[in-house]
């Protein structure tokens, strides 16, 4: 791709300023348990209805801070760019508008009163409280629903399976590792009525999330979803394979075996084809395949997304508008979004992922892209948002066997995966113990770069991670895991908001 992609936007890009630091602690749009309650018993489906609404949190706009109406502000999709930067896998090569520059600088994680340091944790909190309130709704997250209450045992189901998910990356994103589990990390709410709580432990922390998910597993069992947006039983078992993974006791590795082997097995989400891994262009440069892109949610292998709309009001402020070049976007108006040079180097000539970076600035143009592929063509955004691939399980699943001592079992996990990438991969007979791990971590980056992923693998592997020569700031220097540019502090607002984490 030739290097000029300075694009003016009309004036509808804005540069970056400084945000409030805030926290929109009683947001208008959030409903009262009494009125919740209310509505639960004159209306059955009112439960359900909520549940959609905080899924809808989970792609909608200025979700953190409302009032400033940041272009980094719109859910979990926002959260996924921010971790594949702080984990150096995503490089920002450009800065005509400064989205992500503190970021990429480590001045979000290294000053406590940046409001990038504020916007995760107002988001999954906000998240955390709308699930406690749909559990109150129903008596409570305490409470145990019989077996022949089903409706009752769904909407409990994904509400834990919610709060466990905000609180797992909570835990992540504030916390430097799991360790000994004594480290005070964060506050835990379990239902609305709670005031200001003191931070709780890391086991604490991750006690309540592997609870909720392996309650949301049991009660979701038998929930028919109507869409991939709502979470079902093996979604859950996903959810659960990666805080255990997080937590990484032998016990836990050998439960991420057999959860990620249930979610392979039984359910029904085939690979990622080698099709719809990067676009195949002919002599004229148009694509010849229709099923690549990764923007469909009808894709077999995406076990849980969102399928955008003209209804979901999405445009510029997206994570197309912020990677994308084919969308109208700030990738294609002068911050490109690109795979660190390094890593790109380490995907053989003959591996069909490859090709999904242009070879020149590295963007991921044959990877993500609309199906018209017209630069800056996609102004209203209606391709979909991925949360979760059946591929990471199968990864997951050789990274738990190669942890357990399980390598042929490691082995053949990663072998499905690679035969559908790679021409040769007879290579992996010859991996065993440390070299194995590695290379299953190193095929986790690649396979999943740009889908928010590379943040969670670097701390399970407790790697060390050195930035390519494309990086604007901190090229060729490295970081381990659990240093403190890669773990946001507590915000500033909360310290002063809260005195009980004082």
């Amino acid at each position: 791709m030739k290097k000029t992609l300075n694009i003016l936007l009309a004036g509808s890009l804005i540069f970056a300023s400084c945000s409030k630091d805030f926290l929109d602690s009683a947001p208008t749009e959030q409903l009262s348990t009494d009125q919740i309650e209310e509505a639960g018993k004159q209306d059955p489906n009112v439960l359900n209805g909520y549940i959609t609404g905080l899924y809808a949190t989970m792609y909608t706009t200025f979700t953190a801070l409302p009032a400033d109406e940041d272009h980094d502000d719109f859910g979990q999709k926002g959260y996924d760019i921010y971790m594949d930067m702080l984990a150096s896998d995503m490089v920002l090569t450009g800065l005509n508008y400064g989205w992500y520059s503190n970021v990429v600088r480590y001045i979000a994680t290294t000053d406590y009163t940046r409001a990038e340091a504020s916007k995760p944790w107002n988001y999954y909190y906000k998240i955390i409280m709308s699930a406690n309130s749909a559990m109150d709704a129903i008596g409570g997250s305490e409470v145990e629903i019989p077996a022949d209450q089903k409706d009752a045992r769904f909407v409990m189901g994904q509400a834990k399976a919610m709060r466990a998910y905000a609180y797992f990356y909570l835990a992540n994103l504030y916390a430097p590792e799991y360790g000994s589990g004594n480290d005070k990390i964060l506050p835990i709410y379990t239902n609305t009525d709670q005031p200001n709580q003191p931070l709780s432990t890391t086991k604490e922390v991750y006690d309540l999330i592997i609870s909720d998910l392996e309650t949301a597993v049991e009660y979701l069992n038998g929930f028919n979803r109507t869409g991939k947006h709502q979470i079902n039983k093996y979604v859950a078992e996903g959810l659960l394979a990666y805080a255990l993974g997080a937590r990484g006791t032998q016990a836990d590795w050998q439960k991420v075996a057999t959860l990620t082997n249930d979610i392979i097995t039984n359910g029904g989400f085939p690979l990622t084809t080698k099709s719809q891994s990067a676009a195949v262009l002919d002599g004229q440069g148009l694509v010849v395949n229709g099923d690549g892109g990764f923007n469909n949610i009808a894709t077999p292998s995406w076990m849980w997304g969102v399928d955008l709309t003209l209804a979901s009001n999405l445009d510029l402020v997206s994570w197309w508008g912020q990677v994308d070049y084919w969308s109208y976007s700030y990738a294609a108006a002068g911050d490109p979004k690109a795979i660190d040079k390094g890593l790109y180097a380490k995907i053989p000539a003959n591996d069909v992922r490859k090709g999904q970076f242009d070879a020149d600035e590295l963007m991921p143009i044959n990877k993500f892209y609309t199906p018209e592929r017209e630069a800056m063509g996609q102004r209203q955004i209606v391709t979909d948002y991925l949360y979760m691939r059946v591929d990471e399980m199968v990864l997951l699943n050789a990274e738990a066997n190669a942890n357990i001592g399980n390598e042929a079992a490691g082995i053949a996990s990663l072998k499905k995966l690679l035969d559908l990438r790679l021409d040769n991969t007879s290579y992996l007979s010859t991996l065993s113990g440390q070299r194995l791990k590695d290379e299953i971590y190193l095929q986790t980056r690649i396979e999943l770069w740009g889908e928010g992923k590379s943040y969670l693998a670097l701390k399970r592997n407790k790697a060390t991670v050195t930035r390519g020569e494309n990086h604007l700031y901190f090229a060729g220097q490295s970081f381990k895991y659990n240093a403190d540019q890669l773990t946001f502090p507590i915000p500033q607002v909360e310290i002063q908001n809260n005195p009980q984490i004082n």
